[in-house]
């Protein structure tokens, strides 16, 4: 019989992290930002992310909406810390048959994207490959000194909220497929929105965040794992746009694609009761909604909920290998 394959977090756990366990800013590898001192003011929150063609957007896609894409992904971690965007690194490999055309079109999707953060880029590198296009975006981002927020602060009694709405982008990827029809989530696919007005004013409120990228259950499971808590998640708490709760409502199996699909770029974050008017007041000057939709307590399980009764959760995120 084949042995198990190590999953992603596995791997980094027992190969990366002890690479890493000089860092004090590395913090166990557990969360998706390092925090790195600038000054006596701040520190520098640092997150790379990689895309590739064929596995993370589509090999068709506009060049404009992979650079957008590229970007926006390591932005949101950012706000997942509670950074605000500062300057990033580009790394581009560029498959064999790049065209000159493909290359400014991608340019053109940076730079209107500088303007729309408010960051700039200062390096990177540019090869070829083989293989498919493959992105990868080194961001940097200011924070407080030391208030910079991980996966594993959370406290038993803190409550679990999320920003937006949940789902879109899993459904919008079927919608690009041609698997159904919502010009308004395939939008939210192909061109997410990171909180970066959001995040930054979670510091001091939330205890711990993450965001939703490989699926809203499997990334609250890491912030209850990294905060050695159990989470339960209520479903019918679980905000949804318009758009999908139209479809759900014609078929309620692809709810294990709203919980389970990833790509929504929304923020889920723990917040003790007593912060619950600053979060409210802080959702307000972001101009981003937020749903309470859960809540932390002692144990190790990630819990899901319908109507008030549990659920078996056959699958809980992206998995990456």
């Amino acid at each position: 019989m084949a042995s198990r394959r190590a999953s992603e977090f596995e791997l980094i756990a027992r190969y990366f992290a002890p690479l890493a366990k000089d860092f004090a800013g590395a913090g166990g590898l557990k969360s998706d930002n390092a925090f790195l001192p600038a000054n006596a003011r701040h520190d520098l929150a640092v997150k790379t992310d990689m895309i590739v063609s064929g596995v993370h957007f589509l090999a068709e896609e506009r060049p404009e909406l992979v650079a957008a894409r590229a970007l926006r992904v390591c932005l949101s971690d950012l706000a997942a810390g509670g950074a605000a965007p500062y300057a990033y690194q580009l790394a581009l490999s560029l498959t064999r048959g790049w065209t000159e055309r493909w290359v400014a079109g991608f340019a053109r999707g940076l730079a209107a994207d500088q303007r729309r953060f408010g960051i700039t880029l200062c390096g990177g590198d540019t090869t070829g490959t083989p293989g498919p296009t493959t992105i990868s975006i080194t961001a940097f981002g200011k924070v407080s000194r030391g208030r910079g927020l991980g996966r594993g602060g959370a406290r038993a009694g803190d409550e679990l909220w999320v920003s937006g709405t949940i789902g879109d982008a899993a459904l919008g990827l079927l919608a690009a497929r041609g698997e159904l029809k919502s010009s308004a989530l395939e939008k939210r696919y192909r061109l997410p929105q990171p909180r970066t007005t959001l995040g930054p004013r979670l510091v001091g409120i939330a205890t711990a965040a993450a965001d939703i990228s490989d699926g809203l259950l499997a990334d609250v499971g890491h912030i209850a794992h990294a905060s050695g808590l159990e989470v339960q998640i209520e479903r019918d708490r679980v905000p949804l746009s318009g758009a999908a709760r139209g479809i759900l409502s014609t078929d309620p199996a692809l709810w294990r694609n709203v919980l389970a699909g990833g790509d929504d770029y929304e923020l889920a974050f723990a917040v003790p009761p007593r912060k619950r008017t600053a979060l409210l007041a802080a959702s307000r000057a972001a101009g981003v909604r937020v749903a309470h939709v859960g809540g932390f307590s002692r144990g190790s399980r990630v819990v899901l909920t319908v109507s008030g009764q549990p659920q078996r959760i056959a699958q809980s995120g992206y998995v990456h290998f």
